[in-house]
């Protein structure tokens, strides 16, 4: 099975990062294949809502200069989507809310191709408003009828400077306990079927 995380913060090597690669280390020695993105610090631009992705419905975004669609590829593959951001104003970073709204309409404009997939939310934050970047994660997770797993608590981490979530110690114990629960997860869902238990569906345009 295939599990990709995509990094939101700019900032590589930094809590973001530490977060999601602790998720990924049960995973990787349930035998799963794993892979770490990072969309932060890259220039993409935000949904134009120009619906050319309902009239194609060739699952791809119409905008074709950016590293979007590169990620859709990855995320398509995936039996597992995990998206990690650090808390900027109480919300995720630019440029995971333009891989969100794109990535997500695509999607939903394609017959639901999230759907049945696993989705999880992984946030770095400083002090506050982490729990609204949380949901925002969530919520695109859901309206895309993704199967979104708990853990011991909710997904977080606090630290500011490269490297002080490692001294969260809950955050860390929550990280690695999320990717035993996705693991477990995914076995249990391909046990019961090799695809999607979820009707197809699409957006229409009116």
């Amino acid at each position: 099975m295939k599990a990709v995380a995509i990094n939101g913060s700019p900032r590589p090597g930094g809590n973001t990062e530490i977060l999601l690669k602790k998720v990924l280390e049960p995973l990787e020695a349930a035998g799963w294949d794993t892979e770490v993105l990072r969309i932060g610090g890259k220039a993409v631009r935000g949904c134009m809502a120009c619906m050319k992705c309902v009239e194609k419905r060739n699952g791809r975004c119409i905008i074709e200069n950016d590293p979007i669609n590169e990620y859709l590829e990855k995320m398509y593959a995936a039996d597992a989507i995990i998206l990690g951001s650090p808390t900027y104003f109480a919300d995720v970073t630019s440029e995971l809310k333009a891989l969100i709204d794109r990535a997500g309409f695509v999607a939903l404009a394609n017959g639901g191709a999230f759907s049945g997939k696993i989705g999880a939310a992984v946030v770095a934050v400083r002090r506050g408003g982490a729990t609204h970047v949380f949901n925002t994660i969530n919520n695109m997770f859901l309206i895309s009828s993704m199967i979104v797993p708990g853990s011991l608590y909710w997904n977080l981490g606090m630290g500011t400077d490269k490297g002080e979530v490692n001294g969260d110690e809950e955050a860390m114990r929550n990280m690695s306990h999320l990717g035993q629960t996705i693991a477990w997860l995914g076995t249990a869902l391909a046990a019961v079927s090799v695809t999607s238990p979820f009707p197809k569906f699409a957006v229409e345009l009116h």
